[in-house]
């Protein structure tokens, strides 16, 4: 069974590159609440959520453009210094990030969770999310039908029981294969002379 992974910050977004020459940011934003960056004053960059050593940060200002914030950290006065920070991640502390309602996980803590029918059966184990524009999918590993995605909708997400770690789902028609896929034959050329 995979491991759930460990992480103690959020991910908000990505530093795409400098804008202007005072040290400011683009980042895109990948978080659900943007309208709480301006009201965050410590956080962190890293290469990912679970970069051990994140870089703390003070913000001192963030603007909108479209869908990218233009961030100003205290410690960053030039162009230059800003752009050493292309490519990092911008994230907050977990214990900074916006409550859970019941029943609501991080996508971080799907990883891991046992896939099982209404009836109970075991569909396979959650290996990684592939976040789309639309609706995430799960991808889930069975050690019967091989890996296959299952798609974050109503139609088929009955709920997420997090006690239990499992994800409870209403296979659709087809959704799950009914057999593994086929592996590709090999083809050798024919040697023999006739």
């Amino acid at each position: 069974m995979a491991k759930p992974i460990e992480v103690n910050y959020l991910q908000l977004g990505d530093i795409l590159r400098p804008h202007g020459v005072h040290g400011e940011v683009r980042v895109r934003v990948l978080t659900a609440y943007p309208e709480r960056l301006p009201k965050l004053k410590r956080v962190y960059l890293g290469t990912s959520p679970t970069d051990p050593r994140p870089a703390p940060y003070t913000i001192a200002k963030v603007r909108f453009d479209r869908q990218y914030a233009l961030v100003t950290f205290a410690e960053i006065t030039d162009r230059d210094t800003a752009d050493r920070l292309r490519g990092l991640c911008l994230m907050v502390a977990l214990q900074d990030a916006v409550p859970l309602e019941d029943g609501e996980v991080y996508l971080f803590q799907m990883i891991g969770m046992r896939v099982v029918s209404e009836d109970g059966q075991d569909l396979g184990e959650i290996i990684d999310i592939a976040e789309t524009g639309g609706n995430d999918n799960y991808i889930v590993k069975s050690p019967t039908v091989g890996e296959y995605a299952i798609p974050d909708i109503p139609q088929v997400i009955v709920r997420i029981d997090v006690p239990n770690r499992q994800l409870v789902i209403r296979p659709l028609e087809g959704l799950i294969p009914d057999k593994p896929p086929r592996q590709r034959k090999r083809h050798t050329a024919d040697t023999d002379d006739e």
